[in-house]
């Protein structure tokens, strides 16, 4: 008998997890509660959770903070009715939304909430940005990031930082996406959006203060396989503006100084800032490039510094190849089927080294040995931020002194797992 794989992904499941949770901290006689509320929508006059879990066959639900304080030492975490993501209003009801949606939107929103300044857009995959860029309008800003990366995009959660307009949402209709989150949506972006059926469109008002949550930690949460589970108090990024960058200024085991030459621009500091604060949001260990604004090549998840360097900057010419191909023949550069194009795409990108020249590189920890600051000053990179306290900084320093590289260091490490 057949089976219909297809099938898997469309059914929603039932659920059975309780109405309520709660997680309790007990010292003695103190105790300290935290009441959670199970989140559902009404869809076709039915209250539905979760679709499923990370995968089809995995029961799954969300929980929204209603009760409880928990202060752990002089921390206070982010109190009840401070729901973001998990008070999301669905705005179209084609699919309602599975756990990988919600935990895509809500990594795009602890990105954007230290980007409010100016109009943001960031596109997540699998839980990591592929694009993401400021623009004078949002509309620039979503299209910025789409071009950084048209090929992950696709299927993608796009969060934005203003409303959706029509420009935007006619920018976002020429594309396939899974999920669009904004702060609200005009009448005639939520009529563009209609014909999309499979769209999930959320609103979450809340997005309007997203700045204050900028400061605040939340309970961090990790299952272990056997059940276990550590508590961890969120991460927050200190190095946000130009006076929290540390001059990199060592001495090596013979004493002798070294410090970094060149001061950064304004306009390195303002993508070295930008970087720092989208690596947040990157699964370690990475590396990732930025230039003007946008992200240029995002490397993730890998084992070591030089190799993440190396995919950063492979993904930075493959994209840039893709882009040039889809925007001069019409056609994806994987789909050319034709050795002539596909080369006049490939010697674009290398005439640009991907797009690197004049870009910021972004570590998310300490370069141990410069050979993995070399994978970008080889390509053209200006400036460097990592957060150094490397037993051989004074290498790296070195190495982008030679190359007439700036570098500043942040003193904080931004792994995320």
């Amino acid at each position: 008998m057949a089976i219909d794989l297809k099938a898997a992904y469309k059914t929603v499941m039932d659920d059975h997890f309780t109405p309520t949770m709660e997680i309790s901290f007990v010292d003695g006689d103190h105790r300290q509660t935290l009441v959670y509320e199970k989140v559902a929508w009404t869809i076709d006059g039915v209250r539905k959770g979760l679709r499923y879990g990370e995968n089809p066959g995995q029961e799954a639900a969300m929980y929204r903070l209603v009760n409880g304080n928990l202060v752990l030492g002089n921390v206070q975490t982010i109190q009840p009715g401070r729901a973001l993501v998990s008070d999301a209003e669905l705005l179209q009801f084609g699919k309602h939304p599975g756990k990988i949606n919600l935990t895509d939107a809500d990594n795009a929103l602890n990105i954007l909430r230290f980007l409010t300044a100016t109009p943001c857009a960031v596109i997540v995959k699998h839980n990591n940005p592929c694009g993401v860029a400021k623009g004078s309008t949002i509309a620039e800003a979503y299209d910025r990031a789409n071009k950084a990366d048209l090929l992950a995009a696709f299927g993608g959660c796009i969060a934005l930082n203003r409303v959706c307009d029509k420009e935007t949402a006619e920018l976002i209709t020429r594309n396939y996406a899974e999920v669009v989150v904004a702060p609200g949506f005009t009448d005639e972006a939520l009529t563009l959006f209609a014909a999309k059926k499979n769209l999930r469109v959320m609103r979450i008002e809340a997005m309007e203060r997203l700045e204050t949550y900028a400061t605040e930690r939340f309970l961090d949460l990790k299952s272990m396989m056997d059940g276990g589970i550590i508590a961890q108090l969120s991460f927050l990024p200190e190095a946000r503006t130009a006076d929290r960058l540390i001059v990199p200024e060592v001495t090596d085991k013979e004493g002798r100084l070294h410090r970094i030459l060149r001061a950064p621009t304004q306009q390195e500091l303002d993508d070295l800032l930008f970087g720092w604060l989208v690596e947040s949001g990157v699964t370690s260990n990475s590396v990732l490039f930025v230039k003007d604004g946008v992200t240029v090549g995002i490397g993730t998840g890998e084992q070591d510094r030089v190799g993440v360097a190396e995919i950063a900057r492979d993904k930075a010419y493959r994209k840039l190849a893709d882009r040039y191909a889809r925007e001069t023949y019409g056609t994806p550069y994987n789909e050319l089927g034709d050795a002539v194009r596909q080369a006049a795409c490939d010697a674009f990108a290398k005439e640009t080294n991907g797009g690197l020249k004049g870009a910021c590189m972004v570590s998310d920890a300490f370069f141990p040995f410069r050979d993995g600051a070399e994978v970008g000053i080889r390509e053209g990179v200006t400036a460097i931020i990592q957060p150094g306290g490397a037993i051989r900084d004074w290498d790296v320093i070195d190495c982008c002194n030679e190359h007439g590289v700036t570098m500043v260091f942040t003193g904080q490490r931004s792994f995320r797992h």
